[in-house]
């Protein structure tokens, strides 16, 4: 399988200044990665000149094809034209993604807050969500790009919505980059979640939590869940999340992709990014 990580495990130290992208590269291949994901957020600016190419051909001189560009996305009607501007900004992503070579992008859809995260709402969204993943799939198509949603935003997070959602743009490059963790943010456990979704899975991303009920009230550094749980991120297999299974449904089922390890908690990123990576590594082999 091929194991590698997203540059979004690093980017506490890439905004702090402590590495740029390239240096980032360089610690993920001294890992023994099989690839990278390019996640630039507000800390990689790649409209530098030549900033795509440069990065495409680090990694690959790192021996690191770039399996996936993760970018934002905000696709729901607004009367001030954001969602238009947002639909243009995710077609020239797919112009930055040709460049670096890869043939997936995933981009985010919708947001709202959580008490707007309901299904009356969801219902209502769901055809201007659609009609804008469809135009940037279309658009990606002829470069041979697959285009993706990830379960991401509390909106879209839950393995029924991510899976309505691809049966309603209804293209064949237009799939799911799968976090098997984010379910759990809909309340949604990641087992079941990935069973069920693992057939319409571009990409993959490993990420685990800690989860503690609403009462128990954790204190600092925990983020509550749609429903008012609470999570927080853990290294990958030290977490609450059933990952043996998670990774034994993925082989046995024929999934031949990327898989990112994700990493959002409070330990040192770099350390808990290469004990996820090492963890997914041994638990793979004992599946």
């Amino acid at each position: 399988m091929k194991f590698g990580v997203t540059t979004y495990s690093l980017a506490r130290a890439i905004r702090e200044g402590k590495l740029d992208v390239f240096g980032a590269i360089d610690w993920i291949a001294e890992q023994g990665a099989s690839h990278v994901e390019i996640a630039p957020g507000n800390y990689i600016d790649m409209e530098l000149p030549e900033m795509p190419e440069r990065i495409r051909e680090y990694a690959l001189g790192k021996g690191l094809p770039i399996s996936n560009y993760a970018v934002g996305g905000q696709f729901l009607e607004a009367s001030d034209g954001s969602r238009e501007a947002a639909i243009e900004q995710a077609l020239r992503e797919v112009d930055v993604a040709r460049r670096l070579g890869t043939t997936r992008m995933r981009h985010d859809a919708a947001w709202r807050p959580r008490e707007e995260t309901t299904p009356a709402y969801f219902e209502r969204d769901l055809e201007a969500i659609a009609d804008a993943c469809r135009t940037i799939a279309d658009y990606a198509a002829p470069y041979g790009i697959t285009t993706s949603v990830e379960n991401h935003g509390f909106h879209l997070q839950s393995s029924e919505r991510a899976l309505r959602l691809i049966h309603e743009v209804d293209r064949p490059n237009f799939r799911l980059t799968m976090d098997v963790g984010n379910f759990m943010c809909a309340d949604e456990s990641s087992v079941p979640a990935v069973r069920r979704c693992l057939a319409q899975a571009s990409m993959i991303h490993l990420k685990d939590f800690y989860w503690r009920s609403a009462g128990r009230l954790p204190g600092k550094g925990w983020f509550q869940t749609r429903t008012g749980d609470y999570l927080r991120g853990a290294i990958v297999g030290n977490g609450d999340i059933d990952m043996i299974e998670v990774l034994r449904l993925v082989k046995h089922s024929g999934y031949d992709g990327w898989i990112s390890i994700e990493f959002e908690g409070a330990e040192d990123i770099f350390m808990g990014t290469a004990y996820g990576l090492e963890n997914a590594r041994r638990l793979w082999e004992s599946v």
